[in-house]
This record gives C-alpha cells, structure tokens and sequence, in this order.
C-alpha cells in the first residue's frame, strides 16, 4: 500500500522557520519524484515545490517561496523534507505531500498525504 504521511506543521511567528517531513512508504521511494502543495484558507491548491528521484535530483520551486523555501530527500530514511525560513503570513496553509507518478517533474501526482497545518501567526 502506498503510503505519504505528513508531520512538521505548527504554529511559528513571521519571520520564523519549520522543517516539514513526509515519510514515503509501499513503493520504490529513490525512483520517483515527489512534491509539495499547499491550500492556504479559502483558496485553492498551489504548487510549491518538486524534486526529482535519485538519479537526476533537480529541484524545482514557486516564484512565491523561492528563496525561503528549500526541498530536499533522505532516500535511506525515504523521507522527503521542505524547509521553510523566513515565513510570512501568506504561508499558512495545509501542506500535503505527494508521490509523483515517475521520477520527473512532468510525470503529475498519483498519491497524496492527509496533509499538516502550518499557521504563521504572531
């Protein structure tokens, strides 16, 4: 069974940092490609973040976090992180993890997460 499962979200002040996790399991984990989204209250899903599989490793980020936002994996652990600095109030959001369908970014999503809360608030 495929399985992403969020963790990290929480309450941070403007300006503060967190590092969410999404812990992959069911399926080969170092080929394929994952994401990150977001769906702030009242709006729709944005796309955040994707990085590549293992054998290619390109990452790829939103005009709205690039350059606070960075996306990275640990393949031994099957673990994929986004860590976020310099977070604004815009940032709050549910984030949810996503398995992509092959190991680029082109490939699309086949499997999300429940998703965690991120609430920047002072």
């Amino acid at each position: 069974e495929v399985q992403v499962v969020e963790s990290g979200g929480g309450l941070v002040q403007p300006g503060g940092s967190l590092r969410l996790s999404c812990a992959a399991s069911g399926f080969t984990f170092d080929d394929y490609a994952m994401s990150w989204v977001r769906q702030a209250p009242g709006k729709g899903l944005e796309w955040v973040s994707s990085i590549e599989n293992v054998y290619m490793r390109n990452t790829y980020y939103a005009d709205s976090v690039k350059d606070r936002f960075t996306i990275s994996r640990d393949n031994a652990k099957n673990t994929v992180y986004l860590q976020m600095n310099s977070l604004k109030s815009g940032d709050t959001a549910v984030y949810y993890c996503g398995k992509m369908m092959g190991g680029a970014l082109s490939e699309g999503v086949d499997h999300w997460g429940r998703g965690t809360l991120v609430t920047v608030s002072s």
